[in-house]
């Protein structure tokens, strides 16, 4: 329900003059809300006028003076509030094009809202935006915000996404880059596309626009076994993948030596594909990439270096550890560290191959229940199994294992009754790793 209230916080203003649980709020000193955003910018005055529609349909008008910056206490049942816009491009790489059938509707659903860039994290590509909306990130001054660039040529970026008004992209970060808004630009890299001096031509135009554009995430596209009706694309390979690194690497160091930072970042698949070391932990700076799947083993590994002496040594117990096909290797050296500083645990990694979307997909965060479940029936269980939470489609911080779910629906709860072992959902990180290992194991 459009502006439903879902929380109002013990103590707070809107406790105290009234508002409650299923109300709506419809209007700040007489502007509509229509998401979180327009509430957040028109809350911060000290003197307000509120129009509330009680459960009841009575509408109450509130004034009310509070602190500048000062919030309601109020939380919506929806954060963006009426529909989120869909993307009307038809990118030759998208990944939603290549899902199967039969999958629940919203995985179906393409996003390209700019409210969603600023509160989720989302990638938008500003192909979908009208003038009102650019000025309105502007006036609101929403920031910092994600952009899937791709390429700023505009010939090949009206191409790859298929919409002819995808060609404008630079001038429009140029304008939201002058006005003080921080942009993280992302490329998903197509072999043959986008690629080689097309990817860096890109860089070093996003670097033009350095420090509102904050940085660039370099990723190479997914392809899927049910990819069926759609352009045909490459992937990386051992070479390709390694002059991606060597064409980088030549404007990573440019970079570093002008203003401290790489500024791009290749994803850890660039690096796994092509046999090329892990750059060192300085090159990630504070690993704000990760969603990007940028940096993931180095901080597993410098982790795992400073926690391990944390281990419980007079500590047993056997787990059954669960990833995916690229980041295998690096999980079992891991666990044969921690077998090594304690011989009385027993952790036993399985690479889980992808046969829901193909062998071609091997990161660990687009495994599925289905594909968890027929390995691990193959295998003598440990008492414990670990599964990385970034193959849950809701946050583990949820609690219930009925509400973590996985991307083919499956939940953490069915995982435990299927394969009748307590399932630990686990960051990946050293420390939480070890953390969890010394929890779930007992004194000897």
């Amino acid at each position: 329900m459009k502006n439903e209230i879902a929380k109002v916080m013990a103590g707070s203003i809107a406790e105290e003059v009234g508002i409650e649980v299923g109300d709506k709020l419809i209007s700040i000193d007489g502007n509509e809300v229509k998401d979180i955003i327009d509430y957040k910018f028109l809350v911060t005055d000290e003197e307000l006028l509120i129009e509330v529609e009680k459960k009841h349909g009575e509408v109450w008008e509130i004034e009310i003076e509070k602190d500048y910056d000062e919030d309601l206490g109020i939380v919506f049942r929806e954060a963006i509030l009426d529909k989120p816009r869909s993307c009307h491009n038809k990118c030759v790489f998208c990944f939603i094009d290549q899902l199967p059938q039969g999958m629940r509707e919203t995985l179906y659903f393409k996003d390209d809202d700019s409210r969603l860039s600023f509160l989720q994290g989302n990638f938008l590509t500003l192909t979908n935006m009208s003038e009102d909306d650019i000025n309105r990130i502007i006036k609101y001054r929403i920031s910092p915000i994600n952009v899937s660039v791709h390429t700023t040529n505009p010939e090949l970026r009206i191409k790859m996404l298929n919409n002819r008004f995808a060609g404008n992209i630079y001038e429009i970060l140029k304008r939201l880059s002058e006005a003080g808004i921080k942009i993280n630009t992302q490329i998903v890299c197509c072999p043959g596309l986008n690629d080689n001096e097309e990817l860096v031509k890109t860089v070093e135009d996003l670097y033009k626009l350095y420090p509102n554009v904050e940085n660039v995430a370099i990723v190479p596209l997914g392809v899927t076994k049910h990819r069926e009706n759609l352009p045909k694309l490459h992937l990386f390979n051992q070479q390709s993948a390694k002059t991606q690194i060597e064409l980088i690497e030549k404007l990573q160091n440019k970079y570093e030596k002008e203003n401290g930072t790489p500024f791009a970042r290749l994803s850890d698949e660039f690096y796994i594909v092509s046999g090329v070391s892990i750059p060192e932990e300085d090159h990630y700076g504070s690993y704000e990439q990760l969603e990007d799947g940028i940096g993931m083993i180095r901080l597993l590994k410098s982790t795992i270096e400073d926690t391990l002496p944390f281990l419980e040594k007079n500590h047993k117990g056997s787990f059954t550890m669960v990833t995916g096909a690229s980041a295998y290797e690096v999980i079992h050296e891991i666990s044969l560290e921690i077998m090594k500083a304690n011989g009385k645990i027993n952790l036993e990694v399985v690479k889980v191959n992808n046969d829901f979307f193909g062998n071609t997909i091997t990161v660990a965060g687009l495994l599925t229940g289905k594909d968890i479940i027929e390995e691990l029936k193959k295998r003598k269980l440990g008492d414990y199994i670990i599964i990385p939470s970034n193959v849950l489609r809701r946050g583990y911080e949820l609690g219930s294992t009925e509400e973590l779910i996985l991307l083919d629906d499956y939940t953490v709860a069915d995982l435990e009754k299927i394969l009748n072992r307590k399932i630990i959902v686990c960051d990946y990180t050293g420390d939480d790793l070890i953390d969890l290992i010394n929890q779930y194991t007992e004194e000897d």
